[in-house]
Order: C-alpha cells, then structure tokens, then sequence
C-alpha cells in the first residue's frame, strides 16, 4: 500500500511492475510505458545524483577485484581461511571452480592480502607475484619463478599465484611449451625450493589436470573447490561495499538480488555489475529496485550496458568492434568458450578498421567490458560471452572463421619466428581454406603479419602454378615430338615390312617360277626317254611332280606308271634275268653289284617288272590329296 500511495502521489519512482499494474488497470499500452518508466529512471538518476561518476564506486562489475579493492571485497572470509590454510600446508597447489565463482578475486582480493597481514612468520612471503600463462608461459615467464638473493627475504618463500590455469590447454598449442612449464611449476614440491604455487583453475578443466601424471600426483591433496555463496555471504557482497559510502540499499533489492544469485552458478560477474549499474542508477543515497529493473536486471543489465555502448558506434566503429571481440575469445575444445588476452599489436587491423581500433578500445574499456593493462587487452569476464547475446551470435555465426583464423595466426608467427621461410607457407588445402574465409572482402580482419604470410603463400602458390604449368608446356611439347618420331617410325616400319615383303613375295615368284621351269624340263625330259629308257623317264617324271605339280609332271607321271620297267644294266651282254643288291651297295662277289641303266642304284624290290610297277602304284596313290 505504501509504494502504491508514494507512486500514485508522485513522490517515488515506482518499479516496473507497479507501472505496468496501474497500465494494465487503465488500459494504457505495456510496451510505450515500460520505455517512459526506463527514461524516467535514467533521468531521476542522472538528475539526483550529481556525483553519479565521482569517486570510485563500491562495485566492480565485471572485472575482478585485485589487491586493492580488499576493502571491498566481502562475503568471501571462511574461503580465504581456508585458502590460506591449504597454502600453508602445501607448496603446490590449486583453487578449482566453475568460471564466474570469483576464484581470481579471492586470490587477488582475498588471499593475497591475509599473506602481507599473516602473523605466521613461516608463512609470511618473500615475494608475491602473479601471471596468467599465455600462448609461451615457460618463456614468457621464466623470471617469475627466480629466487635468488634479489628476492625478499632470504629465507622466506616467494609466492607465484597462476591465474586462469586453464590458459595452459586452452592459448597454448605448443605440448613441449606446456610440458616444459608444468615442470617449473612442479620443481615447487622438491625439498629444497623456495616456490610456492598456486593454481587458479576453472572447473571444467579438472580432467585436463587429472590427465597430466605430474598435476595428477601433486594435486590429490592439495585442491580447494570454490562453491556458490550463501545467502548470508551474498548479503555481505551485496550491502557492505555501500556501507562505506553511507548509501543503503532497499530491502526489496536485497531480497531479489539473493534470491536470483542463489540460482545461477557462477552469477557473481553478473551480480557484481548489475550492482554497479544499479548504482549509477541510484536516487539519492538510496540504491533501489526501479533502479536494478531499469538496469536491466540480473540478466539483462550486461547486455544492456554491451549494447549502449555498441549503439554509439559509427559503421565503421562496429565493424572493428566486432573484429577484436572474436579475437578475444578462445573457441573450447570440448570445453566451454573461455575468454583470451591479446595484445593490441594484435588488434591494431589493416585498412578503414585501423583509425577505429583505439576509439573502440576506450570505449568498450570505459563501459567495463574490456580491461586494458598495458599492452594486454581482455574481456572484462568470461559471463560476456553468454551474457551478450549479440557476441554470443557473432561467435557462433564466425565458430569456423575462427578457428581458421586462430590456426592462421599460430602459422603465421611460426613462419616469423623462422625468419619467414618459405618451407612454413601455408599450401594446399590450409591456404585454400585460408583464402576462403579471409579474401579480399575479409582482408581487414587480419594483422600486418598474417596478411604478410597468407600473401606470401598465394604468391609463392602462383608460382608454383606457375612453374608447373611450364613444366607441363615442355613435357606436352616433348611427349608431341616423341609421338610424332615413334609415328615416323612405325611409318617407316611399315614401309620396311611391305618393302620386305614384296620381296619376299618376288623372291618366292621367282623360286615358283625355277620350279615351274625346271619341273617343265624334268617332264619333258621323261617323256623323250619314255620309249628308250623307261626307268629314268619314271624317275625324271616323278622328279618333275616332286619339284613342281605342273600339268606336264602329271602327265609324264601317267606315261611312266603305265609302261613296264626294263632294267637293263650296262657292262653286260647278253639278257639280264635277275640282279641283286646288298642294302649298303656293295659288290657281291665274284659279280660287281648291278646298276640301273641311269646309273642309279634301284631298290631290290624294284628288281622285278612287276614289283617296280606296284611302288610306283603304291606311291602315287600316296601322294598328296587332290593330285591326279
């Protein structure tokens, strides 16, 4: 009844909802007052608050306490025992927790000043230093881990807070570099160092750890797992800070601040920066509920503070703020999305973007979204990767550009770190892929060097392309000549065989024709001798077949075989009745052997008429088919 008399009465800016009640009793239009109800606050604020901006405020929304801010830093004291504790009893180990759990304020914040203010002599610190590994941390850091006699405190230990652990698996792809850094951490459990090592570890790289032999063995004991707050803890974060500054806030707030936080784990970046834009929303000294509804609420209050600022920006101011968020975060490799420090040599872009990066940085700095240390650039919190819905649809819309673009990164420093060899050039698939994502339209997203190196290996590609296809003009050329001379040669191959052949052919016409010729004679011969000497007409006729099937070889064939064989041997008077012969010719004695007329030596079975007639008979018959 009071808020509703104090609104109605115009005496207090009443919340969101009792607007929309009295909107919703009278008719009016929801959406039309919910945007004069956000003017309102942002007036009432900026009007009743004339140092809103001056001084510190009491929140840091959604960077992380450091050593400074301890007097702002509640809630947090049964944690910090506990870590100072296990500090104390072991040289070597870790604080795990779930990503915005408040594990970097707590050793910032926390511990790091119970050490300076320790009554514990043994554990009071020579030194505390605190990095956050990097893409080279056994390089980069390799001073951090010193305890010579520059350090504090002879006998006193030095202190070496990791924060953001994780950076090991994450930023650093390099097994030797992390392997080489894990064993100067590690060198903190021999009995005769003077380190002692803290790790600040994000929960869901507990398995990463646990897969590591020496992080597995040195870790058993010596690990403290950050929990959610609670309510009365969560009260502390909430109202202390303003305490100090003689400001209250509203019990309602209070209430629904601890109610919604106590639902969302690792909601503390959250929290912390609703709170701080709640406070710049203040009326008077008094922080209030319109103020955290007008703020956007738990949810809403990051993206609404993102999305300010990226509203201010020109066309060409949002296309370079779009180009170094993405190269501030570091894709999960089965993990969540994590946050990634950069250095701004690396943002600095080529072309229009290049005059925009710096605006955009202090920009996005003053907003509380980007934290600037030195030469280092970094997402204010990892909950602006989910908690901005814009960056969480570039992200996912870019996944592949950029893991494209991380890997054409670490290739480009490799190829710089070798003194630009040409051998380290990307070829093939990579540098098509690499001109797919980053041609000429996407040629601004990348530094000097990597535009240096995807250049040089497109050059270096053209060239190639290049030298190959005179390669392939001289092997077309040569294998050209080489048909043309292997079909001169079968050209003259062919010449050669038919050349070849028709002499063979003329040979063998000239051979047939001998034959012919002489088979002619044979036959004719046979038939002049046919009435005088019988026998070697028969022998001449059967010559002349043999030598040549001539018609007049046939002929003389038919004569011979038609007339009785006579068998008259010379040397001998007188008739002859029988003759005989040895199978070998020699004389019989007393006689000397008988001898054809012709001077031949006849078989002995051609010594009768009759027997002759019939060899002759039986050979011709066993002449060849088709010969008469």
């Amino acid at each position: 009844m009071t808020a509703l008399s104090q609104a109605a009465a115009g005496e207090r800016l009443p919340t969101l909802a009792v607007v929309l009640a009295y909107v919703e009793a009278c008719g009016g239009d929801p959406a039309e007052w919910e945007a004069r109800w956000k003017r309102a606050v942002d007036e009432a604020a900026a009007s009743s608050s004339e140092d809103a901006e001056s001084g510190e405020p009491p929140y840091r929304g959604l960077a992380r306490f450091e050593p400074g801010d301890s007097s702002r830093f509640f809630g947090r004291d049964k944690l910090t025992s506990d870590v100072l504790e296990l500090a104390g009893r072991r040289r070597f180990a870790a604080v795990f927790g779930a990503s915005g759990s408040g594990k970097s304020s707590l050793l910032r914040a926390g511990l790091i000043p119970a050490l300076r203010d320790t009554q514990d002599v043994a554990l009071r610190p020579a030194a505390i230093r605190i990095l956050t590994p990097g893409q080279l941390p056994a390089r980069t850091h390799a001073q951090v881990f010193d305890t010579g006699p520059g350090a504090d405190g002879a006998q006193a230990d030095v202190f070496v807070i990791v924060d953001q652990f994780e950076e090991v698996f994450t930023l650093c792809h390099d097994p030797a570099e992390r392997a080489a850094f894990i064993d100067v951490l590690l060198t903190a459990r021999q009995p005769d160092s003077r380190l002692r090592i803290l790790l600040a570890v994000r929960a869901d790289f507990y398995g990463r750890c646990a897969g590591h032999p020496g992080l597995a063995e040195a870790l058993r004991d010596a690990n403290l797992l950050v929990g959610p707050m609670s309510p009365v803890e969560l009260r502390e974060a909430i109202v202390k800070p303003t305490a100090a500054e003689g400001l209250t806030v509203e019990r309602a707030l209070t209430s629904r601040l601890v109610e919604e936080v106590a639902n969302a784990p690792g909601g503390l970046p959250l929290l912390s920066h609703v709170l701080l834009e709640t406070w710049r929303r203040r009326r008077g000294k008094t922080m209030t509920l319109a103020g955290y509804e007008a703020a956007g609420g738990m949810e809403g209050a990051v993206a609404k503070t993102a999305e300010d600022a990226y509203g201010r920006f020109t066309a060409a101011q949002a296309a370079a703020a779009r180009r170094l968020l993405l190269r501030l975060v570091a894709l999960g490799d089965g993990a969540l999305d994590t946050r990634r420090p950069a250095d701004r040599e690396e943002l600095q872009a080529t072309g229009a973007q290049e005059t925009e990066t710096e605006n955009v940085l202090e920009a996005l700095a003053q907003a509380r979204l980007l934290i600037l240390d030195g030469d280092t650039v970094e997402l204010a919190h990892e909950a602006l990767l989910t908690a901005w819905p814009r960056l969480s649809d570039w992200i996912e819309q870019e996944r592949e550009r950029l893991r494209a673009h991380r890997k054409l990164a670490e290739a480009a420093h490799a190829w710089e770190d070798l003194g630009r060899d040409t051998g380290a050039l990307y070829r093939g698939t990579r540098l098509a892929t690499a001109q797919e994502h980053f041609g000429s339209a996407q040629a601004a997203d990348l530094t000097r060097l990597e535009h240096a190196f995807l250049t040089a290996g497109i050059t270096a590609h053209k060239q190639e392309e290049q030298a190959a296809a005179r390669t392939t003009r001289r092997l077309r050329a040569l294998t050209a000549s080489l048909a043309v001379l292997l079909v001169l040669a079968v050209i003259a191959g062919l010449v050669a065989w038919q050349q070849s052949r028709l002499s063979n052919q003329q040979k063998h016409s000239a051979d047939s024709a001998r034959q012919v010729a002489l088979s002619r004679q044979l036959a004719a011969q046979s038939s002049a001798l046919i009435d005088t000497n019988s026998d070697l007409a028969s022998l001449l006729a059967v010559q002349a077949y043999r030598t040549s099937a001539t018609s007049q070889a046939i002929e003389s064939l038919y004569a011979a075989a038609a007339v009785p064989l006579k068998h008259r041997p010379t040397g001998q008077r007188g008739a002859v009745s029988s003759v005989a012969f040895t199978p070998t010719g020699a004389p019989l004695p007393p006689a000397a052997p008988a001898t054809t007329s012709c001077g031949t030596r006849a078989p002995a079975d051609w010594a009768e008429p009759s027997t002759g007639r019939a060899k002759l008979r039986r050979w011709w018959r066993s002449a060849p088919t088709g010969k008469p």
